[in-house]
């Protein structure tokens, strides 16, 4: 699909991934929607790509609606190009040393992470289904979800977090399959080890640690990278139902 003139939805858009795959949608002649739940962030990156801020969570169908709604009375058209990107981390692991139960952090994390990404999906997929196709091939939409290669390779802690992870890559081709009849494709990143807000607190030791597990090119990944894989996914057409990893051939160890 053409990006140029096409309305985007980036969820997670404040930030990280998100912020820079507004700002590459943006730049390739996207009409951006960013939504994030800090509506400050929201705002800052809105304002930094003529897009559209919209603050509201992931978890609930009514701010995804409304998001929608907004994006439509905006630019008359709803969005054809879904990046979701919202989610959170969490390390927590199932036999804690102090005895605690950690079911709150994981309902927590697939609550954000893997229900977010579905509610999300199936608002933008029925408002997409509607619309006219953009081209030849008869699509109408693409929508791009963010899993983790956690999701492969998940370290002691991540139990919470690889489990939604997972959960978003298992979904991609049984989502793909259903929404092909109306020329919706789906696809999912699976980053390695980036630069995000997640890493960006580390203690310098900590991040040559990280550093050294990696391959090549031994570094963080950046935000551009994924935001530029994002985009050659959408112009892409013969991308439909996997999952990509974008790791640097990185596979964590257990801790």
């Amino acid at each position: 699909m053409e990006i140029a003139g096409k309305v985007a939805l980036v969820t997670g858009g404040g930030s990280g991934l998100g912020a820079a795959t507004a700002l590459a949608l943006a730049a390739a002649g996207a009409k951006v929607g960013v939504f994030d739940r800090d509506g400050e962030r929201a705002r800052e990156i809105a304002a930094r790509c003529d897009g559209l801020a919209l603050n509201g969570s992931v978890t609930s169908s009514a701010d995804a609606e409304a998001a929608v709604a907004r994006l439509v009375e905006r630019h008359g058209e709803a969005p054809r190009i879904l990046v979701n990107c919202a989610g959170i981390g969490t390390a927590a692991r199932i036999l804690p040393k102090d005895g605690t139960l950690t079911i709150d952090a994981f309902e927590k994390t697939i609550a954000t992470n893997l229900t977010g990404t579905f509610v999300m999906l199936s608002v933008v997929a029925r408002v997409m289904s509607g619309l006219t196709p953009a081209n030849d091939d008869g699509e109408t939409g693409i929508i791009i979800n963010t899993a983790s290669v956690a999701y492969e390779d998940g370290q002691i802690g991540q139990a919470a977090y690889a489990a939604s992870k997972g959960g978003i890559a298992s979904m991609t081709l049984p989502a793909a399959r259903e929404l092909a009849r109306f020329g919706i494709r789906v696809a999912t990143i699976a980053p390695g080890l980036f630069e995000t807000a997640m890493t960006e607190g580390l203690p310098e030791e900590a991040r040559q640690g990280i550093v050294q597990m990696l391959p090549f090119p031994r570094r963080l990944g950046l935000p551009r990278e994924y935001a530029a894989t994002a985009l050659h996914i959408i112009t892409n057409p013969m991308i439909n139902g996997t999952v990509i990893r974008l790791d640097g051939a990185v596979r964590l160890p257990p801790r």
